[in-house]
């Protein structure tokens, strides 16, 4: 049991590092100047052959070498997805300028997000079961079709031994980790949190999707990824691995350290709606989003920029705009809204690397463009074809999934 006194909601917590494997490059370094140059990470499939499905496109990660992050030896028992989570835990601890000592690291854990894990290989495990029986199963497989395989890869490598959870919540699996990992902070079970989200590419989940009309040219038109646009018609499928390091902000000031901003509260919600469905009416975001201001104590009024979680889908953009239009309202400065997604794709974990494209934008007063967005279909302060300055004082981290769950997140500046 904790003791009471370890137990501060008034305590703050802080993101001090980012760590990355996305289809515009790994490290914040190459992600940060190509997302904000306004590039985009889709194109043609080339990891699986596409021909029978009417779409392909996708966000692939590419020129990342699994080599460079992780030992050879811990390598051979990885999957596709765990080296990427592996790669970016690494990352955001460097950035942190953390290094695990047997003095620290029980008291420093991960608690990831991953939506679908390793879709690739509980396929081979499953056709190798079905069709030659057990024997026949490569041991090395098993291990890795659990969920918390990535996480538990991670503490593996870098060698810490505190809090190990992952979270496993359709497409707010990473949103609800970090909300959970700053509770944790703030609880006081750990010192530093690795949080986020991690999702692959496989031929099995990209045919899943198409074959629920889920991906993009749905219904007819343009195959493209085009967040709150008049012709949107369905997401791109993408992956990739966004993690933030979290601390308190007694913490890194007894450190000596840097952070980018501080994670002032979230808000969950939810409303009625099929298990394979977009949320068709705003009433569900708006609590979420409400529930964050709150538990922020920030107002709308103070909110500067928001990104979203728009991914080009029909009911989705729709039910989010509309729930921004009733809580901006009265807005006199309407805050500036970006969606990376047209970028990066839909990979259902894409909080994390949502979550540090905002740290990134609040340390460079600087906002994405929507990529794929031209002709907006509702009237909000989009940023559309290039990058916009704006000082961010409070910013919002939008989290909405299919089967009508929502995880919203208030971030704010360090207020220099």
């Amino acid at each position: 049991m904790v003791e009471k006194s370890k137990w501060d909601m008034k305590k703050r917590v802080v993101v001090s590092g980012l760590g990355m494997v996305t289809p515009l490059g790994v490290g914040k370094d190459e992600f940060c100047q190509r997302l904000f140059g306004g590039e985009c990470g889709i194109g043609e499939i080339k990891a699986f052959d596409t021909k029978d499905f009417t779409s392909h496109l996708g966000a692939e990660v590419t020129n990342f070498s699994p080599r460079d992050f992780i030992s050879v030896k811990n390598l051979r028992r990885m999957d596709k997805i765990s080296p990427m989570a592996v790669a970016a835990a690494r990352l955001a601890l460097e950035d942190a300028k953390i290094q695990v000592t047997v003095e620290n690291r029980d008291r420093i854990g991960i608690i990831l997000g991953t939506a679908f894990g390793a879709t690739d290989v509980t396929l081979q495990f499953a056709e190798n079961l079905l069709a030659q029986g057990p024997a026949a199963v490569n041991p090395i497989l098993v291990p890795n079709t659990v969920m918390n395989a990535p996480a538990g890869h991670a503490s593996i490598e870098l060698g810490f031994r505190g809090v190990n959870t992952t979270v496993t919540h359709y497409a707010v699996s990473a949103e609800i980790a970090i909300s959970y990992a700053a509770a944790e902070i703030r609880r006081g079970t750990a010192d530093f949190i690795l949080a986020g989200g991690v999702d692959i590419l496989s031929k099995f989940y990209y045919e899943s999707l198409a074959r629920f009309h889920a991906l993009s040219p749905a219904g007819g038109g343009t195959e493209g990824s085009m967040p709150f646009d008049e012709t949107r018609n369905g997401f791109v499928a993408g992956e990739g691995c966004g993690i933030v390091c979290l601390e308190s902000m007694e913490s890194v000031k007894q450190r000596g350290s840097d952070y980018y901003c501080e994670i002032k509260g979230f808000g969950l919600g939810s409303s009625i709606c099929g298990p394979t469905q977009w949320p068709r009416e705003s009433a569900g975001v708006e609590k979420a989003v409400t529930r964050a201001l709150k538990n922020s104590e920030v107002t709308a009024a103070e909110i500067d920029a928001v990104y979203a979680a728009a991914n080009g889908g029909k009911d989705l953009d729709a039910a989010e705009a509309q729930a921004y239009e009733k809580l901006f309202t009265e807005n006199r400065n309407k805050p500036s809204i970006t969606a990376i997604k047209g970028a990066l794709g839909e990979s259902f974990s894409g909080g994390g690397l949502r979550a540090c494209a905002l740290a990134l934008s609040i340390k460079e007063k600087l906002l994405p463009p929507t990529v794929g967005l031209i002709k907006p279909a509702f009237p909000l302060k989009y940023v559309i074809s290039e990058q916009r300055k704006v000082n961010i004082k409070n910013a919002l981290l939008s989290g909405i999934s299919f089967g009508g769950t929502y995880a919203c997140l208030v971030f704010s500046g360090r207020g220099d």
